[in-house]
């Protein structure tokens, strides 16, 4: 009974995601009505049937998977497996397939590959989302686009964390263009990274959101 839950909250989380993919789905294989005279006629049938519902179950994967990214643009193989309910393999496998049929593309963040739909994002766009999608990177972000002026120190006791740990990821920030380090700290493009906080806030996690009510205040932050 339980595994019968599982594969029933997998179906309802591959069809919502499915709904939000792309309209054509892939072909369907098999169909067309086989006479089954013989016992060789109906394994025929059998393994036409098997192939048609292995086809739409492939198709429903893969527009969930498709589904999923334009939701959740910058997600890497462990968030899109682990949020669909779908096994390593399989996930492997459908997006290997989709990679190659043009319908996604991939994007190098260190040991991550990141998904997103072809043609929506530019680099900085897909670099930004990439950083979004960690904790602490986000929490700089946010909170040097809360207050321009906030030092390391500000952004570790804020966040929680060693101010080392501040110091590695501002580095890394600054190296991917998405900081400057001139005269303290200051987000590059803010807009484009307030926009993105905005738009993808609900994949972002609960601090993201919060952004939403500071939105019009921080707009108005000129660098």
């Amino acid at each position: 009974m339980g595994n019968r839950n599982i594969d029933e909250d997998k179906r309802a989380t591959l069809r919502r995601f499915a709904t939000i993919g792309a309209a054509s789905p892939l072909a369907a294989l098999g169909g067309g009505k086989v006479r089954a005279d013989s016992d060789a006629e109906r394994t025929q049938s059998q393994n036409q049937t098997e192939t048609h519902n292995n086809s739409n179950e492939h198709s429903e994967v893969r527009e969930a998977i498709v589904g999923y990214v334009g939701s959740t643009p910058g997600a890497h193989f462990s968030k899109v497996r682990d949020d669909l309910k779908l096994g390593t393999g399989e996930t492997q496998h459908h997006l290997r397939r989709l990679v190659d049929a043009d319908r996604l593309t991939v994007h190098r963040d260190g040991d991550y590959k990141r998904f997103f739909l072809p043609g929506r994002f530019s680099g900085f766009e897909q670099v930004a989302l990439g950083f979004l999608r960690r904790r602490t990177p986000q929490g700089i972000l946010i909170e040097l686009l809360r207050d321009p002026t906030a030092t390391g120190a500000d952004l570790a006791a804020v966040l929680d964390v060693s101010q080392a740990t501040v110091s590695t990821y501002i580095s890394k920030l600054d190296t991917a263009g998405l900081i400057s380090r001139v005269d303290g700290y200051s987000v590059n493009q803010p807009e484009v990274i307030l926009t993105l906080i905005l738009r993808y806030a609900d994949s972002l996690g609960p601090n993201a959101v919060a952004v939403a009510d500071e939105a019009a205040t921080l707009f108005e932050y000129s660098p």
